[in-house]
């Protein structure tokens, strides 16, 4: 008998499945503090969650027989993965079902900012009859920004599309072939859609490069009766520049359901009425409910009765057995893709890897799929992995191609990505020497020797006298001890690449005085541990 403990409020239609499964026993037990939690987790093969409860180091410590745990939603940021990982634990997540409610809430939103339902609902509840102040905007024949073409920015541009919508989409990384299908027009350049959109509506992960999207030098480009929308995640849209542009009347609305820290600290939404806010109610409906209940109790179910193993979120690290070469590879194709993904910006178009050498004999399917989650872990929100990468690179039209040549050249073998984005073309080599020594050989074809760990940053400058002693003086300032650095240098283009390992991450004023140097043509800080 498998037995499945659910720790969190489940919609019953989960629980019923699960009764309904033979050999599956479902028990119930919510609001059970850490140090319970920790005590009873052993005798149970799978526990299902939701947001509420924590699984903590602590209580894993001494896991039993548990072999799998679900969280009925996206995050799981309230899984020690690590822990769960390293005791053989599958960790899986239902990034599908809140799809429609999230894209649905999004228009809710939108329809409300444009016929001012909350202030007219609550200025008639005063007793007040004033049709005159608020008139509304109609949707049809408007145009609606949708930056970030994912599962719920594809459907909220279908239901648009149904409002008569004119549809202008942005995706920072690629775009899925069906968004011009259904008549969209796809735009490279952001800025475009601030500047022509009457609606913009986020649906971008949270990261260093979204952080901010919207601020207020991307308002000021936008038309003052433009309205911004966030159902994403708290802090894309800048919550103080989006107050300000309300009460400067440089924006007609703002809709928040995401907030940076939730519940929000940040209450200057009531001071303007055209401020729409609700308490991330993206996937608080019904049926959402429900369908994360059922996903999560069928793969859970699955996974503990040695069926498939679907949305597992540590699967690369349980893993499959590999070789120790393509190991090893797979690791330093994984760290190249990172450092790709950072230092080759703008819309994917074309991404290739090529095997040299030994390795070109190897079966090199897993590197080519390590590589592929480094490159594109930061576009999406959940974690990437061998099982649900090749779904979401194919959602995105993404494909790699893959060239072998057992040819070794000058070294026995290397693999080499090169990535073609709508602003740059970007190519890195690598190998690994004596078995396990990962290295970094060449950026762009400049010799540029590193280990890429920690955190690296990457400058592409003009080749001149006094380029190393500057960045080390600044790098001295702000204490960032240098561990490598890697030097290529083009005497006849008189350009250079710096590959300099640190031992953190440059704060934000160490990064704008070395951006500010004048022989710094670009500069890119990439954590790749």
């Amino acid at each position: 008998m498998v037995k499945i403990l659910i720790t969190d409020k489940l919609a019953q239609e989960g629980i019923d499945l699960l009764n309904s499964m033979e050999g599956v026993e479902p028990v119930v037990k919510t609001d059970l503090s850490e140090e319970e939690l920790a005590e009873v987790i052993g005798a149970y093969d799978g526990l299902i969650i939701r947001s509420g409860t924590q699984v903590t180091a602590k209580v894993l410590s001494s896991p039993g027989k548990l072999r799998g745990i679900a969280r009925a939603g996206v995050g799981v940021d309230n899984v020690d993965i690590y822990e769960a990982t390293k005791r053989g634990i599958i960790v899986m997540n239902t990034p599908g079902g809140n799809t429609r409610s999230a894209a649905e809430h999004t228009m809710a939103l939108m329809l409300a900012l444009s016929r001012n339902v909350v202030p007219a609902c609550t200025s008639m509840k005063a007793g007040k009859w004033d049709r005159k102040k608020y008139m509304g905007n109609q949707l049809s024949g408007k145009t609606l920004g949708v930056i970030g073409l994912g599962r719920i920015g594809m459907t909220v541009a279908g239901f648009a599309k149904g409002f008569n919508m004119q549809l202008l989409g942005y995706d920072p990384f690629s775009a899925p072939p069906e968004a011009e299908e259904m008549g969209m027009k796809v735009t490279g350049d952001v800025e475009e859609i601030f500047r022509k959109a009457d609606y913009i509506t986020v649906h971008v992960p949270k990261n260093d490069q979204t952080v901010n999207l919207i601020d207020a030098a991307a308002i000021d480009m936008m038309k003052p009766s433009v309205r911004l929308i966030n159902t994403a995640r708290g802090g894309i849209i800048n919550e103080n520049d989006a107050y300000d542009a309300l009460k400067e009347n440089k924006i007609a609305g703002l809709a928040l359901d995401v907030f940076p820290v939730e519940p929000p600290d940040n209450h200057r939404y009531v001071e303007d009425e055209r401020a729409l806010v609700t308490p991330h109610l993206g996937a608080s409906t019904e049926e959402a409910q429900v369908e994360v209940a059922l996903e999560a109790a069928e793969i859970l179910s699955q996974a503990l009765t040695d069926g498939p193993v679907e949305n597992a979120v540590n699967a690369p690290a349980l893993g499959v057995a590999l070789s120790s070469s393509v190991s090893h590879y797979a690791d330093l194709s994984g760290r190249i893709g990172k450092l790709l993904s950072e230092i080759a910006p703008g819309k994917l178009k074309k991404i290739q890897v090529e095997y040299r050498g030994r390795i070109a004999e190897k079966q090199t399917d897993p590197v080519t799929t390590a590589f592929s989650i480094g490159l594109l872990q930061k576009h999406f929100d959940f974690p990437l992995n061998f099982v649900n990468v090749p779904i979401m690179a194919k959602e995105r039209g993404i494909s790699v191609d893959v060239v072998k040549n057992p040819d070794a050249g000058d070294i026995s073998s290397s693999f080499t990505a090169r990535v073609d984005t709508d602003r740059v073309t970007r190519t890195v080599i690598g190998s690994v020497f004596g078995g396990t020594q990962l290295r970094v050989l060449e950026i762009d074809g400049f010799s540029c020797e590193t280990a890429p760990f920690g955190t690296m940053m990457v400058v592409f400058n003009d080749d001149k006298p006094g380029v190393i002693g500057s960045i080390g003086s600044i790098c001295a300032k702000h204490e960032l001890n240098i561990a490598t650095m890697g030097v290529g240098r083009s005497e006849e283009e008189e350009q250079a690449v710096l590959a300099i390992s640190l031992d953190r991450k440059p704060g934000p004023d160490a990064f704008a005085e070395l951006k500010k140097l004048s022989f710094v043509n670009e500069l890119y800080v990439c954590q790749l541990d």
